[in-house]
């Protein structure tokens, strides 16, 4: 995002810091420039992508060449016009077995045809803005595919490896291993040896000269090691054959079954669409953890991103290119070695264009056994323990492993196809499988439903609300985040009657949208599960009966709103009654576990007083997360005797002292009183407490009329008016005062604490943070990839 310095709203008189919306930037025309950590970056990306790029194009089975084609499309065709700015493409392991399986049902040049479909068929995609639905297919179908199909991608190679030929399948190829086995060949087998433990060892050597020396590519020192180790020797093994440039294929006219095509350009749509996507969500992740990003790069387009690898593939199939797709492997190196925009991503498609055409004589020395060392070490890795870990974690891990299954023994497309019906499976078992269990305990009796309570578990509900003996006192617990309709009648309907015949219900846990626990005999009740805090008027009758407390104690009937106390006792009371009744039960054992252990907070949140302004809801904080200090306007005194405040000073020095907080997070907010009275306020007059304690803010108020001190933006944008930019100037010089108190400045010289500026607008909702460039002061939206980096 921009960070320039907007123009000075709040005075007229001012003179604009800023040039007319149309008129060119000062100094002449813009040079295009290159920056030196995109030109740095892009070699090392280039490094990686020229020996992958011929070891996927052998494991595919295609000329050697159409792996350069698709590097040098991907970084050129696909960087220059794809959404996602530091994403590198070309082609993709992930791709491998599909291209290989048409490869042999069609030939190369019916394959490039299809390539183009493929690659049509991304654009329009990408024209109907779908990217965003594609992401909703399981995560355990997708790491799902990507194991099937480096299973496949290990086995193959293995052959290569072991000096021997893989077969079509992995049937074929596990079938044939005993034999290949049998007959090994040792030049081949030390040469993919001695690549694996280069692939391996090199990532850690040790010391100093070890950080110096990783910086080169680990699959480039593993290649051309290899190669040299057998030229010196003299080994003879099939090596790396590049076909003059004349003789190299391109793509011609589909031949084959017209169903057959459509289920080739559908799966190569699929893979390489799937592929590309998830590969621009993982970049947006990579590049907000990575500090000292410039603004200008932004989150990734994904619409954007799908018609840019459309473009790719239709011009590398065109030019008898392998499928075009994300690679995670040289977008992770591109993101680590420093990249700040396209550029890299485009130089690197420079360099293999330079490399395929003068290189060839150096890339003919490397033995075709160390480049299927390299791909099969690629394709175990696509096996992810984190990825299994993970989807066991959720219980997917059917959905995974037929997906893996699917894909191993039978194709990409019917592996995919297994693994949506799976999940399809577990989905519809997770809805229908539902426990009602029935226990009395000091003579109260529980029901408790655990899983989705829906009209296929109402006779089993109906069968353990009837063990209730009539006048009983009763608990129902639902642990589960759906009830339809029929559900809910059931248990409404049952509640009436057991409260009609002198016992009592308490239903605990989640509701639907309307609360069943509550009677519901008062007309155009809207409650929501956000009304505990709307201030909502949502009266109910005199002496409606409450639930039974957490304790077993008598019920209680609640107060008229019309009696003594008023309407605001009955909204206390009212709102007490609630948390001891739904959301008591559900933090009891947290805050039983804080009574033991104290407090051990993350955070000192320091923020306005104002009543809109709920902290544990804009940071979805719960107990015990965050230690707050609130005042009218958010602001922290300056140390000192005279302008000193011992209560938040005092604050500070425990959280940072005692609390050992790794964090102080400054929040102010749109619409600030103690702002606006700020502006409003005039010298002299009678000296309240108000005017007083707002003297601590006057340094935001001299920092705001400074024109040697940058102005704040928000997300780009000037202020609204000179309230909203005293806000953002205030966060910013409260920070400073933060830095002045000695608790804060020695914790920050150890670099056990940060500080965080944030700003909340009100009518948006929308939460902002503090970054500080050399250009000015900007507040940025908080986006998912800064949350899950």
């Amino acid at each position: 995002m921009s960070a320039c310095v907007p123009t000075r709203a709040a005075d007229p008189n001012r003179t604009e810091r800023t040039h007319p919306p149309h008129s060119p930037p000062p100094g002449g025309p813009r040079r295009f420039r290159i920056a030196g950590a995109d030109v740095s970056a892009s070699i090392a990306v280039f490094l990686i992508a020229l020996p992958l790029s011929l070891g996927i194009a052998l494991a595919t089975g295609a000329p050697l060449q159409a792996g350069l084609v698709a590097a040098a499309v991907g970084g050129l065709v696909a960087g220059r016009l794809g959404g996602s700015p530091l994403q590198v493409s070309g082609p993709a392991a992930g791709l491998t077995v599909v291209t290989a399986d048409l490869i042999q049902r069609y030939g190369w040049r019916t394959t490039c045809a299809i390539t183009v479909l493929a690659g049509l068929a991304q654009l329009g995609l990408g024209c109907l803005r779908v990217a965003r639905g594609a992401l909703a297919v399981s995560p355990a179908i997708v790491h799902g595919m990507l194991a099937g199909i480096g299973v496949t991608i290990a086995v193959a190679q293995l052959h290569i490896v072991l000096g021997g030929t893989p077969q079509s399948s992995v049937p074929d190829n596990l079938r044939a291993l005993p034999a290949q086995l049998a007959d090994v060949g040792l030049a081949a087998v030390s040469v993919s040896a001695l690549t694996l433990a280069l692939l391996l060892l090199w990532p850690r050597l040790p010391g100093r000269a070890g950080r110096l020396l990783r910086k080169v590519p680990a699959a480039l020192v593993a290649v051309a090691g290899a190669s040299a180790a057998a030229a010196l020797v003299g080994l003879r093994l099939p090596k790396v054959d590049l076909p003059s440039w004349s003789n190299h294929a391109l793509a011609g006219l589909p031949e084959g079954p017209v169903l057959g095509l459509v289920a080739a350009v559908l799966t190569t749509t699929l893979v390489c669409s799937v592929q590309s996507l998830l590969g621009a969500v993982a970049v947006d992740k990579l590049v907000a953890g990575r500090p000292g990003l410039p603004a200008g790069v932004r989150r990734s387009d994904l619409d954007r991103e799908l018609l840019g690898q459309g473009a790719a593939n239709i011009v590398s199939g065109s030019l008898g290119g392998l499928p075009i797709a994300g690679v995670a492997v040289r977008t992770s190196a591109n993101v680590h070695a420093g990249a700040v925009s396209r550029n890299s991503t485009m130089l690197h498609g420079v360099l293999v264009v330079i490399a395929a055409l003068l290189m060839v004589p150096i890339l003919e020395l490397i033995p075709l056994a160390s480049l299927a060392a390299l791909v099969m070490a690629v394709g175990i890795q696509m096996v992810s323990l984190h990825h299994i870990r993970t989807v066991t974690r959720h219980r997917e891990v059917w959905v995974y492993a037929v997906t893996t299954l699917g894909v191993v023994s039978l194709g990409v497309l019917q592996g995919v196809a297994l693994g949506i019906a799976m999940a399809v499976g577990v989905a519809l078992h997770r809805l229908t499988r539902t426990r009602i269990t029935h226990e009395e305990t000091e003579g109260v009796h529980h029901v408790h439903v655990r899983g989705q309570l829906t009209f296929l578990a109402v006779p089993r509900l109906s069968r353990a609300l009837h063990l209730v003996p009539h006048g009983a006192d009763t608990v129902v617990e639902l642990d589960g985040s759906f009830m339809d309709h029929a559900a809910y009648e059931t248990l409404q309907d049952w509640q009436k009657t057991h409260t009609a015949q002198g016992g009592t219900v308490e239903i605990t846990g989640r509701h639907p949208g309307t609360r069943i626990s509550e009677p519901q005999a008062v007309t155009g009740c809207r409650c929501r599960p956000w009304t505990p805090w709307r201030n909502h008027q949502c009266d109910r009758p005199q002496s409606a009966p409450l639930s039974r407390n957490d304790r077993g104690g008598t019920d209680r009937t609640e107060p008229d709103p019309t009696g003594p106390g008023g309407s605001s006792g009955h909204e206390l009371v009212r709102g007490i009654n609630a948390f001891q009744r739904n959301t008591a039960p559900l933090v009891r054992s947290e805050l039983a576990r804080l009574a033991r252990e104290g407090q051990r907070p993350s955070q000192l949140f320091l923020t306005c007083a104002d009543s809109r302004l709920v902290t544990s809801m804009i940071t979805s904080s719960g107990p015990g997360d965050l230690f707050v200090v609130r005042n009218v306007g958010n602001l922290v005194p300056r140390p000192g005797e005279e302008s000193g405040d011992d209560s938040v000073a005092a604050a500070i020095e425990y959280a940072v002292d005692v609390l050992r907080v790794r964090s102080i997070t400054v929040c102010g907010h749109s619409g600030c009183g103690a702002m606006q009275a700020l502006l409003s306020s005039e010298p002299g007059g009678a000296q309240t407490p108000l005017k007083r304690w707002l003297r601590h803010g006057l340094p935001s108020l001299e920092r705001m009329a400074d024109d040697s001190l940058p102005w704040g933006s928000l997300a780009g944008r000037a202020p609204e008016d000179a309230v909203e930019q005293l806000c953002l100037t205030n966060v910013v010089q409260q920070l400073e005062h933060l830095r002045a108190h000695d608790s804060v400045a020695r914790a920050l010289g150890e670099g056990t604490l940060e500080l965080h500026g944030m700003y909340f607008h009100v009518g948006e909702a929308e939460a902002y943070l503090l970054t500080e460039t050399d250009d000015g002061v900007v507040f940025d939206r908080v986006r998912e990839a800064d949350l899950t980096a």
